[in-house]
C-alpha cells in the first residue's frame, strides 16, 4: 500500500495544475504543500487533509489510509462527499480576499441530467479599484453541474470576501465565474451583474461559457434593466 503524500501526488499531478494553483485552491500555503509532497510530514494537521481531498475530488479516505475506491461515492443512500467539506457546518471566517478564498463542490447526485442551479446575490459588494468607494450589484449565477456543484457556504463567503477588493464591475464579473468553473466544471454557466448606478450610469455585465444543452429551461434571470425613478 503507498504512503499517503504518493497517494497526493497521484491526485495532484492528475489535475495538471501547478503547485501555486493547488496551495490557492485548497487554502494550504505553498511551503507546506511542498512538506506533504515531499514525504516530510508523516500526517497534517487540523485541516488540511479534508482540504486536499475536496479540492482534489478524491475520497478522503483514500487519501489518508488507502481505503477504498479513490472518488468519492455517488450512489443513493451514500455520503456525498461532505465529510471533505471545511467550511459547511462551522465557524468559518471570510477570507481577507477572493484570491484566498477556497470554493468547496460536492458530487453532483443527479449526475445523469442537465438540470439548472441558480444563486442569486441581491447585495453583493465590492470597491472601485480608484476611488475605493463601495460598489453594489444584483447577481444571478445560473449554471448546468456536471459532476460536482457547488457548495453554497464556501460560494457566500467567496462572493463576501470581494466586499474589500478593489476590482471594476467587468472584472469582478467574469472573475467570479471563471471561478466557479474552475472549481465545479460545470456543463455551462452564465452570470448576469446587475450593478447600481454610480456616477449616473449602471453598468451590467453579462458573461456565458457556451451554448447550453439543448432541451434545458432556462427561466429568465428576473432582473429589470436599470430605470431610476422612471
Amino acid at each position: 500500500m503507498t504512503s499517503w503524500e504518493n497517494r497526493l501526488t497521484e491526485a495532484f499531478r492528475a489535475t495538471g495544475w501547478s503547485k501555486a494553483e493547488l496551495a490557492r485552491r485548497s487554502g494550504i500555503s505553498y511551503d507546506s504543500l511542498n512538506k506533504y509532497l515531499a514525504g516530510k510530514v508523516e500526517r497534517p494537521r487540523g485541516d488540511s487533509l479534508p482540504r486536499l481531498a475536496n479540492v482534489l475530488a478524491v475520497d478522503l479516505d483514500w487519501l489518508r489510509d488507502g481505503i477504498g475506491p479513490n472518488t468519492p461515492s455517488t450512489a443513493p443512500g451514500t455520503n456525498l462527499g461532505t465529510e471533505n467539506l471545511t467550511q459547511l457546518g462551522g465557524n468559518a471566517e471570510t477570507p481577507a480576499s477572493p484570491a484566498d478564498a477556497v470554493l468547496e463542490t460536492v458530487p453532483n447526485p443527479n449526475a445523469g441530467a442537465d438540470y439548472l442551479i441558480r444563486f442569486t446575490c441581491p447585495e453583493f459588494t465590492s470597491l472601485c479599484p480608484v476611488t475605493g468607494q463601495p460598489d453594489f450589484a444584483h447577481l444571478a449565477i445560473d449554471y448546468v453541474p456536471k459532476k460536482f456543484i457547488v457548495e453554497s457556504k464556501s460560494l457566500k463567503l467567496f462572493l463576501t470576501s470581494y466586499r474589500n477588493h478593489g476590482g471594476f464591475h467587468e472584472a469582478c464579473t467574469v472573475e467570479i465565474a471563471n471561478r466557479l468553473v474552475d472549481a465545479a466544471k460545470p456543463k455551462w454557466l452564465r452570470i448576469g451583474g446587475y450593478w447600481y448606478p454610480r456616477g449616473g450610469i449602471p453598468i451590467d455585465v453579462f458573461y456565458q461559457t457556451g451554448q447550453p444543452p439543448k432541451g434545458l429551461w432556462i427561466p429568465d434571470q428576473g432582473v429589470p434593466p436599470y430605470r431610476g425613478r422612471g
